[in-house]
């Protein structure tokens, strides 16, 4: 999702310097005029805002803090923003690292897939200083389409994991929902027009349900991705001292899938999960 990110700030007239851990990755933006940082504390020496997007939060760890990330080249008036989905706790961590040496650490998770990262059409929520927020909103705006500033650091993470339970779980309905039109005889394309417009529309239904009954699983967010981010909620709620029953079914359901050999497919794979469960299970006929 990074590099069409990046490109909306190239298509913008932004001067880029780009680093990836890959470098083939970035060849695209440096044919259209991005320069190469061998490290993320080069690309940080060269650039007024940093924009970091990786995997999980070791590697958020690595680009800020490590020993050629973005902390020795911090200095004020830096900002950096993450749009990784990571831990809220780490998140706390590593902006305090940097804004020892005056920079400051946004945390500017994002949701729309790979879909809304081309079109420029993401949802980010962000969290941490206000003013850094404000300074960089314009920049923002050029990858999303809803920005919302959701408090202090660690805010926005928070916000995308409360995202990542209504994606998720939404994502488990849909699979049931579709399992149950097909096994009793519904067109399940049918299915979906009929309900999409009314109080059981979502994006999922919209547009993972036609993939989970085509059987295509190519991945927009892959299912390790959503298991990470699962994991993550699950955390979270801890710390709160709470149980989120939902989550935890739908983050063992994606496990399962995960078994099964679906980690690299799209979460619309958990269909086949839920598929097999509801054949394979007791029926309750007792009432």
């Amino acid at each position: 999702m990074g590099a069409p990110m990046a490109g909306h700030l190239l298509a913008a007239g932004h001067s880029l310097t780009v680093h990836t851990r890959t470098r083939t990755r970035a060849d695209e933006l440096i044919s259209r005029g991005a320069a190469w940082a061998n490290t993320p504390a080069d690309a940080a020496a060269r650039a007024d805002v940093v924009f970091i997007c990786v995997t999980d939060t070791p590697d958020v760890e690595a680009v800020a803090l490590g020993p050629t990330g973005i902390l020795a080249a911090a200095r004020p008036g830096l900002v950096a923003v993450d749009h990784s989905t990571i831990s809220p706790v780490a998140t706390r961590r590593f902006a305090a690292a940097l804004a020892e040496k005056g920079t400051h650490f946004l945390d500017a998770p994002v949701s729309g897939g790979d879909v809304g990262a081309c079109n420029g059409t993401l949802a980010i929520m962000v969290g941490g200083d206000p003013q850094a927020f404000a300074h960089i909103e314009p920049l923002l705006r050029l990858m999303g389409k809803t920005i919302t500033h959701c408090g202090p650091s660690g805010a926005g993470q928070l916000t995308k994991l409360c995202n990542q339970v209504l994606v998720a779980v939404t994502n488990l309905a849909v699979c049931e929902a579709m399992t149950l039109a097909k096994e009793s005889g519904l067109d399940p394309l049918n299915t979906i027009q009929a309900v999409a417009g009314g109080g059981a529309g979502s994006w999922q239904l919209s547009n993972l349900g036609p993939k989970m009954v085509a059987g295509d699983f190519a991945p927009g967010f892959m299912v390790d991705l959503q298991l990470k981010d699962l994991r993550l909620v699950i955390e979270a709620a801890k710390d709160a001292g709470l149980t989120l029953p939902a989550t935890s079914l739908v983050s063992r359901l994606f496990a399962a899938a995960q078994i099964a050999g679906h980690g690299r497919d799209g979460t619309q794979a958990l269909f086949t999960v839920v598929e097999h469960v509801a054949k394979s299970g007791p029926s309750d006929r007792s009432s």
